[in-house]
């Protein structure tokens, strides 16, 4: 397990996990049916993307995350990776989740190696979110916007990828109970709660890798 989800990935067996950068997959989110009954099944879902950066350590490969500021309007304090809606200037998700890690980490797009596509996911707020995996210069230093990113840190991808370090915990939302992912705290960053969405795409990664 150590070397499997480790330091074992190469950039090369990262992408054959995932889905190429010229053909994201076109489903509305592979957890719709979990939200059935929060989510109108005819919306038209506005497009996101995220940036799941990953930057070797020499402990491994870890994923850059950020948590947001607590005086935004929605997901304040919240642990998430860079990212937002996609603009009609991007042209895609790709695109969309580079301009959003600049405006929000400060990472400039010669730093990232964009390697593929995970499988998309739908969100409560009526998002359909692309999440691209990258593979990040170790030099990159995170310059964070005050107004949107309180803290920039990372996290050990052989934890993230650890299933015993994921559980499902019941939350009542609109009136009725519905399953989220949550992790177990983590040593690194013992305050910081690694939950919702971000966790549901750690747990498609997993997934992706375990099938490829």
């Amino acid at each position: 397990m150590s070397d499997a989800f480790g330091t074992g990935f190469d950039a090369d067996s990262l992408a054959r996990a995932l889905h190429p950068l010229d053909a994201p997959s076109p489903a509305r989110g592979w957890n719709v049916d979990e939200l059935d009954g929060l989510l109108d099944g005819t919306a038209v879902l506005r497009e996101a993307a995220v940036l799941v950066g990953l930057v070797r350590r020499t402990d491994g490969l870890q994923a850059v995350l950020t948590r947001r500021t607590d005086t935004l309007r929605h997901h304040a304090g919240q642990v998430s990776f860079p990212g937002g809606r996609q603009e009609p200037a991007d042209g895609g998700p790709l695109q969309a989740a580079l301009r959003e890690a600049c405006e929000e980490i400060g990472l400039v797009a010669s730093q990232a190696r964009p390697l593929g596509y995970l499988d998309p996911l739908a969100t409560i707020t009526g998002y359909r979110v692309t999440p691209v995996v990258a593979l990040l210069d170790p030099a990159f230093e995170a310059v964070p916007d005050p107004g949107e990113v309180a803290e920039v840190f990372e996290a050990p991808l052989e934890f993230l990828l650890a299933p015993a370090n994921l559980r499902r915990v019941d939350i009542e939302f609109r009136g009725r109970m519905r399953h989220v992912l949550e992790y177990e705290t983590l040593a690194a960053a013992p305050t910081h709660r690694i939950w919702g969405a971000t966790a549901s795409i750690l747990l498609n990664l997993r997934d992706r890798l375990g099938r490829s």
